[in-house]
């Protein structure tokens, strides 16, 4: 863990230690701070991660990294049964004071707390770039998924206009921390999120670990012009 005056952030061999109380340092205005620096974005990303899961009543859907639950509550308006699990108490306890109806547990990706083939549908938004193994907890999803369920995972990408693509990389490692020095908590933590951004492999090579962990009809689509993609799959 690399320490400042600002505060603490994860480096990016992503030691579960340090991704949880990196978390826990910026979890009582990590809403509000996702809010300002997506520029209200987060919620229209949200709602697309509900309708591309295709959710119905009745059945079980598990949020990976769910954070503060926000993400969780999004999901439970399609009268699924939603929980979410994630690393960071402090991100669970925040959590639990703003959404007390929401189901939220502690669990690693690595490692979750459920029985094979326990739910219909998996997601893990903004969370996946987090994992030290990209790859086991691609596996683990599938694990916990029944036959034929759905994985969704929303995470920032790559834009596809070089030009646009150009301006945003400039206000991942420029701006973002200069905002977020306006809003967060632990602003250092933002240093981490630009880096981690910029180290994420794009669409396609994402595709190919997502295939590659046991998923079928892997799919891809672009929110935003690239700066957040969806990755679809079925367990096969």
């Amino acid at each position: 863990m690399s320490r400042t005056p600002q505060g603490q952030r994860a480096s990016l061999d992503k030691q579960p230690h340090e991704v949880a109380a990196m978390f826990d340092g910026v979890a009582e205005r990590y809403d509000l701070t996702n809010t300002v620096i997506s520029l209200g974005q987060d919620r229209s990303w949200r709602r697309a991660t509900r309708a591309a899961l295709g959710l119905r009543p009745g059945e079980r859907v598990l949020d990976v990294g769910a954070g503060t639950g926000v993400s969780t509550r999004e999901l439970a308006q399609s009268g699924a049964y939603a929980v979410g699990v994630d690393l960071s108490l402090g991100m669970l306890y925040a959590g639990k004071r703003s959404r007390p109806e929401v189901p939220l547990l502690a669990g690693d990706a690595l490692r979750l707390p459920f029985a094979d083939a326990s739910f219909d549908a998996v997601t893990i938004s903004f969370a996946l770039r987090n994992v030290n193994d990209t790859d086991a907890a691609l596996r683990e999803l599938a694990r916990v998924t029944r036959p034929g369920g759905r994985l969704v995972v929303c995470e920032f990408s790559t834009p596809v206009n070089p030009v646009f693509r150009t301006v945003y990389l400039s206000y991942l490692m420029r701006s973002l921390p200069a905002v977020a020095r306006t809003v967060s908590s632990n602003p250092e933590a933002y240093v981490y999120l630009a880096e981690s951004v910029r180290a994420w492999p794009a669409q396609s090579a994402l595709a190919g670990r997502v295939a590659a962990a046991g998923w079928g009809r892997v799919a891809w689509r672009n929110l935003t012009g690239g700066v957040v993609a969806l990755h679809r799959g079925i367990r096969e």
